[in-house]
């Protein structure tokens, strides 16, 4: 009998963040290495990657990386990843070459040797098990889910995916081959839960084409389009309907996005006709009826684009009466207040804004019946919810219980779980090491909730820095103190609090140059507190404290 556990260190109760563990025998498959893009609270920071402590300890068992599709939330934390371990890449062309793009951005290109491409007909033999794939559809090409055949039953984990019958080849889902998986039986089935809560299905592809035909048409003016690089699809639907409308397409930057241009070169996007293609240079040669103007870019970078062409910041392309401002991609909670704010500044300019989410409804995700029909192929004995904050792992498992699942059989882990399989039955037995580490510029993991408070503190609050120098040997401050404040109060209209703040700093310095037990942390401390004391009682408000209290390492006194 195999020792089979299964641990999600990413991705439960979250949306994005993907990895999975699996663990057969002496051997652990990982699946998935993705990162989430930070809320606002999170200031400063880049993105959020998961904790790779307990891969790092088990390296030496870590048999190779599984790769279901190549957006963020799934490769995005895969060089952070392998500069901790050494093991082999397993994913698809289009996804094989954007986590390359990643891997040497990381200066990992000598680690491009250890990734291998797959496709939907490979199968991996390993000591403990075998690894296959299927295709998936999702708003990437090149998407698969993968499987791991153990004597226990296989598990398969469906990664992002929806079904749409009508999806061009290159999308197109395998439904026989998971008819055959179900047929071999399966153990457990880690599913896709981001889109759990919609009781709607999302509308096909060439449907989506239609809808934007027809909006390209009836504008008047330009068009400018905003759309997340990474969705390929969107893209395509976008070459399709511009060509269809007789619209000519101005990329708004310098250079394509790296995915876009990677999915031209692979074949994976196909250029309808030469002539929809524009050169920026030629955009105000164009008839504005004829333009389109397109922003991609990550999460929500196009939609920053869209609000500096607003303001009139961005480079190429300003907004003008008549545009009409199209998103199409789905905005994340995360950028509702950004959305509001950048819808105010479009219409301020004069023209006016649509979203594709207003007339159709889309996801690159699984519906519930998206997610009923994936269970009654596979007919998985076990159903563990993933990918999905914990009301949408919760509205899959619900779903499941509709055709007939018992509590016992559904599983909603959260990040460091152990779901061990134990005489015959799937349950949690114990918790790894797990979390968020954080990721700001080539730091990562070095910021912790203390800097991130004193930021938070920092854009809310100001800062207070008090600047003096003493000698210890004679006892007294010799230069200042100097008061500086920035975003905290106006130094001209609160002369009187300064002059108290300088009159206490030279109290609190003489008592401490006079005691014998002279401490530098302490007297800092008490600055602090006392100056952070009486700030508050006058306005209310608590700046972050900065004493800068240096020792002059010889005086001489004149004469």
């Amino acid at each position: 009998m195999s020792k089979i556990k299964i641990i999600p260190l990413g991705g439960v109760r979250e949306e994005g963040k993907n990895l999975y563990a699996v663990e057969v025998n002496h051997s652990i498959f990982v699946l998935d290495c993705g990162l989430v893009y930070p809320e606002e609270e999170l200031l400063g920071i880049d993105f959020v990657i998961p904790d790779f402590s307990y891969l790092i300890d088990n390296k030496d068992r870590v048999v190779g990386i599984f790769l279901t599709h190549g957006h963020a939330d799934a490769v995005g934390a895969l060089p952070y990843l392998l500069d901790e371990i050494d093991v082999p890449v397993f994913g698809t062309e289009f996804t094989i070459g954007i986590a390359s793009i990643s891997a040497k951005a990381r200066g990992l290109a000598d680690r491009l040797d250890s990734f291998f491409q797959i496709d939907e007909k490979t199968e991996i033999e390993f000591e403990d098990a075998k690894v296959s794939f299927f295709r998936t559809t999702h708003t990437i090409p090149d998407s698969v889910g993968i499987v791991i055949h153990t004597d226990e039953g296989q598990i398969v984990y469906t990664g992002d995916f929806r079904f749409d019958p009508a999806a061009s080849p290159m999308y197109r889902t395998e439904f026989g081959r998971l008819t055959d998986i179900g047929e071999e039986g399966v153990l457990a089935l880690l599913s896709d839960s981001a889109n759990a809560e919609s009781s709607f299905d999302s509308i096909s592809d060439y449907k989506v084409v239609e809808e934007l035909t027809e909006t390209f048409t009836n504008a008047p003016g330009r068009v400018i389009v905003a759309s997340v690089g990474s969705n390929i699809s969107r893209i395509q639907q976008l070459l399709e309907a511009a060509y269809r409308s007789n619209r000519i397409i101005f990329f708004s930057g310098q250079e394509l996005y790296d995915i876009v241009d990677l999915a031209i070169e692979l074949g994976k996007i196909s250029i309808p006709s030469k002539r929809v293609l524009g050169q920026i240079k030629r955009l105000d040669k164009t008839p504005d009826d004829e333009v389109l103007i397109l922003e991609t870019g990550d999460v929500g970078e196009p939609l920053k684009a869209i609000e500096l062409m607003a303001l009139g910041h961005h480079r190429q392309v300003k907004i003008k009466q008549g545009d009409l401002v199209y998103i199409a991609s789905t905005p994340s909670l995360a950028f509702e207040t950004a959305m509001a704010r950048i819808k105010d500044s479009v219409y301020r300019c004069g023209a006016t804004v649509e979203e594709i989410t207003d007339k159709v409804v889309i996801s690159g995700h699984a519906s519930r019946n998206d997610l009923k029909l994936m269970m009654s192929f596979l007919k998985p004995k076990y159903i563990i919810p993933v990918n999905g904050e914990y009301r949408m792992q919760h509205a899959h498992a619900n779903v499941a219980k509709q055709l007939g699942y018992e509590d016992d059989q559904l599983i909603i882990p959260a990040v460091g779980d152990v779901i061990e399989l134990y005489k015959g039955r799937f349950q949690i037995t114990q918790q790894v090491e797990s979390g968020d580490v954080l990721v700001d510029g080539i730091g990562v993991g070095d910021i912790g909730s203390v800097v991130l408070r004193d930021r938070r503190i920092l854009s809310e609050e100001g800062i207070f820095v008090i600047v003096a120098t003493i000698s210890r040997r004679l006892g007294r401050v010799l230069v200042g103190p100097q008061i500086t404040s920035r975003g905290f109060i106006y130094v001209k209209e609160n002369i009187e609090i300064l002059q108290m703040c300088s009159t206490m700093t030279l109290d609190i310095l003489d008592k401490h140059l006079a005691s014998e037990d002279f401490e530098w942390n302490e007297l800092k401390q008490d600055l602090r507190e006392q100056i952070g004391k009486y700030l508050y009682q006058e306005t209310k408000r608590r700046p972050v404290v900065l004493p800068i209290i240096m020792e002059a390492s010889s005086y001489q006194p004149e004469e």
